[in-house]
């Protein structure tokens, strides 16, 4: 299983019509092959910062799958408006848990 890790930097003001937006974008990503599930949480410090954590199947099935899919154009027609800067999008492989 690979966790997709991002930062959304949400233009400040605007984190409840964000946070809608993803409400409405969260069944998109959820029907994709090879999604297992996702947390999205809001920072404390940073009120304009929320982490994205998604667990895939494979890296393949978020870069390949769910990016290159129609779905994936709705998914970004809500959501890619509201971040300042782009996030950057990382994968990781678990080595440890506790």
């Amino acid at each position: 299983m690979i966790l997709e890790h991002a930062i959304l930097p949400v233009v400040p003001g605007r984190e409840a019509d964000f946070e809608a937006a993803f409400a409405e974008a969260k069944p998109i990503i959820a029907s994709t092959p090879g999604f297992v599930d996702l947390t999205l949480s809001h920072s404390i410090e940073t009120p304009n910062a929320y982490l994205l954590l998604v667990h895939w199947e494979s890296v393949e099935a978020h870069e390949q799958g769910f990016r290159g899919s129609p779905e994936y154009e709705r998914w970004r027609a809500l959501l890619h408006g509201f971040y300042e800067p782009f996030p950057v999008v990382e994968h990781f492989a678990e080595v440890a848990r506790a």
